[in-house]
């Protein structure tokens, strides 16, 4: 989706929206933990955000890289920065070709700064030398493919603190084909208000968005502010010198601060603003906190669909996928990434191709062993397990072995059961309720255009020991509402479905469309989850040392337990699913593990 969309769009509805910017970190490790901050911070509501651009070597590698993880797996519409420093012709076709097959629609063009040991900018042999070269050049290449961004300034620049002499640039950087201005930092609004009726009175239309920068520390604060030769009012430094070497208190103080700027911006009719992260959460949160602009259960973040999609080119108009992959979106876009096809409107023959292999695209336990034995403990025995997944669902732990982010709202009306079953030694790995016609701006089941109503069957998914797999399918066969696969890690499967076709268990009814079934249950799929499955389960036992009694156990239930998923098709029952489950418990839930050999499995 284009950034001016967006902005038109918060200009129609009158809803205050933002985007967030981030920069490629110079270690693995700052690269892994600010992927796991952007995670999160996609809760926090922005349309979109962008990304810096390294010139030139691994740091410009890492900047498309995150486009990709931003676009693929996050579901972030993402703003590409590229600049023409160190960048000749090859290298720029390059990038922007990378771009376009990320599935990314929008570059923030720049002429960028000089690399750091020379002191003037000087063009590469066959570059560019402005930034207007920039924009006419992505224009001839890529048409309207790209909204191109570029930057204005409303303070001046390193290079030029004559407005006169940015505003001609400016003005040319539009007529090459610029759709919308992003400004550098700035704390002074009413200058900023100044200067936007100056870009107006050189006819210049297209949509601006002031860059903002949150305040984490008085040290950083100064920094950016003398680097940016950003002016700082009198009254902020006033308010913030006394209570400099106090960072909570300087977090606090400059969030008011912030946020009366952005009120102050906005008055003057500005529709989006732009915060400068910095790679950091807790400023820009306290501002738009401050702001009352976080979702709340009241006025959650809006989404089209149940699950998070994924913006990678040709995945727009995806809108069906097995339940399974609930837990692990990631894991499902990397699984079917090599798909010609997405299913669109139901579930076909877009299930072939097969789903990627595991090793092929890096499945597994995330984390190193030793991270993993602290997080989860060395569990001796079922009950140990069992534990693990009731401080799952009483949210003491983030995340499984099978679930990478903390359980949602929308389990609250069944963790109860789902506590009890665990503490009766049934491991669920997924789950969700039963759900009868709720509006579609429901805060915990909405989802999709508004005045619509969704559905979901109650589903169920979980280990169990065999000696009790018997009993619980002739528990299920007793009730005709119910259907189950289930299937042991060698590939032992059982079920009672009519059929190999889709099972769908969410819809919605919407306004002028068709029913959308955006969540199904299938054989086809659920064997190559079982693969994934099993795959995880036997990683967190390898998180042990060999023949030590956490292993063993684990190991142990992988080679033997079932992994059985029921879906209720009635949806109007609730508690169904759980009450098969009465008077069952796994035996020997209390009893320890010990080393030894686990049936040949190492």
């Amino acid at each position: 989706m284009h950034i001016n969309e967006m902005l038109a769009d918060a200009e129609r509805t009158g809803q205050p929206s933002f985007s967030f910017e981030y920069f490629p970190p110079k270690t693995a490790q700052g690269v892994q933990n600010l992927y796991d901050r952007m995670e999160r911070m996609y809760d926090f509501g922005p349309r979109f955000i962008d990304i810096t651009w390294g010139a030139g070597g691994r740091i410009a590698e890492l900047t498309l890289d995150m486009v990709v993880q931003a676009q693929a797996y996050f579901g972030l519409e993402t703003c590409m920065h590229l600049t023409c420093t160190d960048m000749g012709e090859e290298k720029i076709n390059d990038a922007l070709q990378r771009a376009y097959k990320a599935g990314c629609t929008n570059i923030l063009a720049l002429r960028g700064d000089p690399p750091r040991e020379k002191e003037q900018w000087v063009a590469t042999d066959s570059g560019f030398m402005y930034a207007r070269d920039l924009v006419a050049h992505i224009r001839k290449m890529y048409g309207n493919h790209f909204d191109i961004g570029v930057a204005g300034y409303p303070e001046g620049c390193d290079d030029n603190k004559d407005e006169e002499s940015l505003l001609d640039h400016l003005k040319e950087k539009v007529d090459m084909g610029a759709t919308f201005i992003v400004t550098q930092m700035f704390y002074d609004a009413d200058n900023f208000v100044r200067w936007v009726g100056k870009v107006r009175e050189r006819g210049i239309t297209i949509p601006i968005v002031p860059g903002i920068m949150p305040i984490a520390t008085y040290a950083s604060f100064l920094r950016r502010a003398n680097h940016m030769n950003c002016k700082i009012p009198e009254d902020w430094m006033a308010a913030l010198e006394p209570i400099k070497n106090d960072d909570s208190a300087v977090r606090e103080v400059g969030k008011t601060l912030v946020a009366q700027l952005c009120r102050k911006i906005m008055s003057a009719g500005i529709v989006h603003l732009h915060f400068y992260t910095m790679n950091l959460a807790q400023a820009t949160r306290m501002v738009l906190e401050e702001l009352d602009w976080m979702p709340t259960s009241t006025r959650p973040r809006k989404q089209a669909l149940p699950w998070k999609q994924s913006l990678a080119l040709g995945r727009r108009e995806e809108d069906v996928r097995p339940i399974f992959w609930r837990n692990r979106n990631k894991s499902y876009v990397s699984r079917t990434q090599d798909w010609d096809e997405f299913p669109n409107g139901r579930w076909g023959d877009s299930r072939s191709p097969a789903f990627g292999e595991l090793d092929a695209y890096g499945i597994g336990l995330t984390g190193t062993n030793e991270s993993n034995r602290k997080r989860w403990g060395e569990p001796k025995s079922v009950r140990d397990i069992a534990s693990l997944f009731v401080k799952y669902m009483e949210r003491e732990l983030p995340n499984l072995p099978w679930s990478e982010a903390p359980l949602t709202d929308e389990s609250n009306s069944i963790k109860d059961d789902l506590i009890k079953l665990n503490q009766r030694g049934f491991l669920t790995i997924n789950s969700q309720p039963a759900v009868d016609g709720v509006k579609s701006t429901h805060p915990v089941y909405g989802w999709g255009p508004p005045n619509g109503y969704v559905y979901q069957k109650a589903y169920l998914e979980l280990l169990i020991p065999p000696e009790l797999f018997p009993e619980i399918v002739r528990r299920i066969q007793a009730n005709p509402e119910m259907s189950y696969y289930a299937v042991t890690k060698s590939g032992d499967l059982s079920s009672n479905a009519p059929s190999d076709g889709p099972n769908a268990v969410t819809w919605g009814v919407f306004p002028g469309k068709e029913i959308v079934q955006p969540t199904i249950v299938e054989s086809i799929s659920f064997l190559a989850w079982k693969d994934e499955a099993f795959r995880l389960g036997m990683d967190w036992a390898h998180c042990h040392d060999a023949n030590s009694p956490s292993r063993v156990l684990i190991e142990k239930i992988m080679n033997e337990w079932y992994l059985l998923n029921i879906v209720n098709n009635d949806f109007h029952q609730t508690k169904a699913l759980f009450e098969l489950f009465d008077g069952l418990a796994v035996k020997d839930i209390d009893v320890p593990a010990t080393n030894g050999e686990t049936n040949g499995t190492h």
